[in-house]
């Protein structure tokens, strides 16, 4: 009986000896991967001991030598396609949101990421190239609205820009309209321009649950003259972008090019959305965009982001029909003519 558990016991001090051993390996292991950096953490182990065994190799072994280094792709990677949401974004008054619900929800992939960064690609052109929509461009990281800031210092203005007014009503029962606020935008949807304007006669319907402006914002308001210069110095030699660009410029008592212009509301391609011969910017907010808005308040600043989201996502068709209006407007290359041979004369 002694002796039976005397070999018990041995038994049992040499199991609780071999899980001691191995938990100190298992303890020295976590203890020397916590040591490791990141890339050297994503390394399978049985890689990472080579590496270590390279490393620690005698000085006079043959080392492989390196791969000769590749030449910079010009070509972008393929990029990562998630499936797309169908839930209807809404905006708000002075927020931009998701924009097509049947553009898929692309993300960029790390790869591509670098290789825009090493080509000197910006977000902007990523997106667009491949129909990214405004979540992962400026047009989202520039959500906030900044009323009545003037003329933005932290904005270059490219060739594109979209503008929108809000009107109050003057005269008798306020049936006529006076501009209250101004607001332009980019081609990213960046606010480039914003201001509040004091109405030219005296006001006698603010129509504040529509335009959103209200008798408060007139004690920081800009005169009529101020901004009307100010836009019109913006609008020099651009093309402008809008939904029914004509009250706006009539509002501010401006002349602009039809040939740099760009109408929402009157692109063939859109006259399908409205029963009337101009579909509202809102219908077409919905039906092409898929997204809510002018649902209280209006936001002038919003409704410039829409109507250049809506240019921006048919601009070929803008583009062609604007070829076809005016041919005159597209440049030509011109062409160096090849003398033409003088024919010897016979004797």
């Amino acid at each position: 009986m002694a002796e039976e558990l005397s070999l018990n016991w041995k038994r049992l001090q040499g199991r609780i000896k071999a899980e001691n051993l191995a938990s100190k390996q298992v303890e020295k292991r976590k203890a020397s991967d916590d040591c490791l950096t990141d890339s050297q953490a994503r390394v399978p182990p049985r890689k990472r001991q080579n590496l270590q065994d390279q490393a620690g190799a005698k000085p006079n072994a043959k080392a492989k030598p390196a791969p000769p280094p590749q030449k910079k792709s010009t070509q972008p990677p393929s990029s990562n396609l998630s499936k797309p949401t169908d839930a209807k974004p809404r905006m708000g008054n002075t927020q931009s949101s998701k924009i097509d619900r049947n553009v898929p929800n692309l993300g960029v992939s790390p790869s591509l990421a670098l290789w825009a960064a090493d080509n000197d690609i910006s977000p902007e052109a990523i997106a667009e190239a491949y129909g990214l929509g405004v979540k992962d461009n400026a047009m989202l990281s520039q959500t906030e609205a900044r009323p009545n800031d003037g003329l933005a210092t932290n904005v270059e203005p490219g060739k594109y820009l979209a503008i929108d007014c809000e009107m109050v009503g003057v005269g008798e029962n306020g049936h006529d309209s006076v501009l209250a606020r101004v607001s332009i935008v980019d081609y990213h949807g960046r606010q480039v321009y914003d201001s509040f304007v004091r109405p030219t006669e005296r006001v006698t319907d603010w129509r504040t649950h529509v335009s959103g402006v209200s008798p408060k914002n007139m004690a920081t308001a800009r005169t009529f003259e101020e901004v009307q210069a100010q836009v019109a110095q913006l609008l020099d030699d651009r093309v402008l972008i809008g939904h029914d660009v004509k009250h706006d410029l009539q509002a501010l008592i401006l002349e602009h090019s039809p040939k740099l212009i760009r109408d929402t509301a009157k692109f063939p391609g859109f006259k399908k959305y409205g029963d009337g011969p101009k579909p509202a910017l809102r219908v077409l907010a919905e039906k092409i965009l898929g997204v809510e808005i002018q649902k209280g308040e209006h936001s002038s600043l919003e409704d410039a982001r829409v109507a250049m989201l809506l240019f921006r996502k048919y601009k070929s068709a803008f583009d062609m029909e604007h070829a076809n209006r005016y041919p005159d407007s597209v440049p030509h290359k011109s062409k160096s003519k090849k003398p033409k041979k003088q024919k010897k004369k016979k004797n």
